[in-house]
């Protein structure tokens, strides 16, 4: 999988055309891949624990998928055993992965390539480019490590019997999401990662091949390889990686010839949504920075969402609680026309806006409360003001995260806001009720809510 950073791409499928998906042939198994984008050179992502193509371009990792291909031809694969490639009897073998690769880059007719490891996919990669140099111009690694696990001389990983022992625990969960927690728990308590986790594992690999795919990943040492790799690359890590310690990540950059490490800022062992992570690939592949963005603006953010939802739709029934809804949409979106919001999406059954003013995504809310109720339903609104990242049509950040917390202890028909609203609307004429100090799950420091009074 691949997040580092606040905040969960949900992405439109009319966004992102999803390129063709063929098949490789490597001895008797077919190997799933598709190319995209039309840059002036090949760049081949490996893959890290699962994958699966169809799934991937209905997910969040296809807006990363389109700025690589943005500068590159880009070729995916899913390895042997995984996605939509062949089921196979046992795990792939390193030397078994290398001709899968060999037979995908022969398809998609790529003589020479840039090569993108992903996690354990990193190790298979340093192989590669050391047995087929003429074949790899150019070697990126992201939270990949040499060895998988402690070793006398090598004190980077976590000892074998403590990987066992986690393993068994995520066994019991996979199909439902586990790796959300796991791969990106800077976002994992948010619905939409939780359910794309849980399609990516039960798509990605059964229980059983996943369990051999992780034993054979416990026997990975690749560090007499290192030395042997002169392609330039790029090392990328998390700072605070819960799966792969940095120090495994640095490990690997001072034993190639020719690398650059780079520590990012986060938690995640992912890719998906890093934009620092995306740039540094981009510069490193093209040589030239990417083009300044406008990618942080100050906005006043809103989360809605109806109160005991599944109460009333067990009560009301599919048919007529799809009705609800439909008119629960219809009546949100008018407000939000009315007061200058900007939708960014709904979650189910409430909804993500911004405004370019607190004092509107107020009116807003206390418009939307009131609108809904004949329809006998009710919504909390959770509203606050900061610093946001702008994703595509999506947007990320801390105060995202701090609004969608504040929505969840409002009450039903209830406004509720932070501190800093309260202090950016003075002077407006809205009167506000203290609700105390609370601590919002996930964001440092307690914050003062203030609920909006009804006259």
């Amino acid at each position: 999988m691949g997040a580092g950073g606040r905040g969960f791409e949900s992405r439109r499928p009319d966004v992102i055309t999803k390129p063709e998906v063929r098949y490789a042939q490597s001895g008797d198994v077919s190997i799933a891949y598709t190319v995209t984008g039309g840059g002036d050179f090949d760049l081949v992502v490996v893959p890290g624990y699962i994958s699966n193509l169809d799934l991937f371009w209905e997910s969040p990792l296809a807006q990363t998928y389109e700025r690589w291909g943005s500068f590159s031809r880009l070729i995916l694969f899913d390895k042997r055993g995984t996605g939509i490639s062949d089921p196979v009897d046992k795990p792939a073998t390193l030397e078994q992965r290398m001709d899968d690769v060999r037979a995908v880059m022969d398809a998609a007719g790529s003589e020479r390539a840039a090569l993108l490891g992903v996690s354990e996919g990193g190790a298979m990669s340093l192989l590669f480019a050391a047995t087929y140099p003429e074949r790899v111009s150019a070697l990126v690694l992201f939270g990949s490590m040499a060895r998988t696990t402690e070793a006398p001389d090598y004190p980077y990983a976590a000892p074998r019997d403590a990987l066992v022992e986690s393993d068994a625990e995520l066994a019991q969960y996979w199909g439902q999401g586990i790796t959300a927690e796991i791969f990106v728990p800077s976002i994992a308590d948010i619905p939409e990662m939780r359910e794309f986790g849980a399609k990516l594992e039960r798509q990605g690999a059964s229980p059983g091949m996943r369990k051999k795919y992780y034993e054979m990943f416990l026997d990975v040492d690749v560090r007499h390889v290192l030395p042997l790799v002169h392609q330039p690359a790029l090392v990328l890590h998390s700072h605070g990686d819960r799966v792969v310690n940095v120090r495994a990540g640095r490990y690997v950059a001072e034993h190639l010839p020719n690398a650059k490490f780079v520590e990012l800022p986060g938690i995640d062992h992912s890719l998906l949504g890093n934009p620092a992570a995306l740039d540094e690939v981009e510069e490193f592949l093209t040589g030239a920075k990417p083009a300044a963005r406008v990618d942080r603006v100050l906005s006043t953010v809103m989360f809605t969402d109806l109160v005991s939802s599944t109460r009333r739709a067990a009560e009301l029934g599919d048919d007529n609680w799809r009705r609800v809804l439909d008119n629960h949409e219809r009546l949100v979106r008018a407000e939000l026309g009315r007061h200058r919001g900007n939708e960014i999406k709904t979650t189910g059954d409430g909804f993500l806006a911004t405004f370019d003013g607190p004092a509107r995504a107020i009116d807003c809310g206390v418009a939307v409360t009131d609108s809904i109720r004949d329809l006998g339903v009710e919504a909390r609104v959770g509203v606050h003001s900061g610093e946001i990242e702008l994703r595509g049509t999506d947007i990320a950040g801390i105060a995202v995260h701090i609004a969608s917390r504040v929505g969840s202890l409002a009450g039903a028909s209830e406004v509720l806001v932070s501190e800093t609203v309260k202090g950016l609307v003075a002077g407006s004429g809205i009167a506000f009720e203290e609700r105390g100090e609370h601590e919002l799950k996930g964001v440092p420091e307690k914050w003062r809510l203030f609920a909006v009074a009804r006259s």
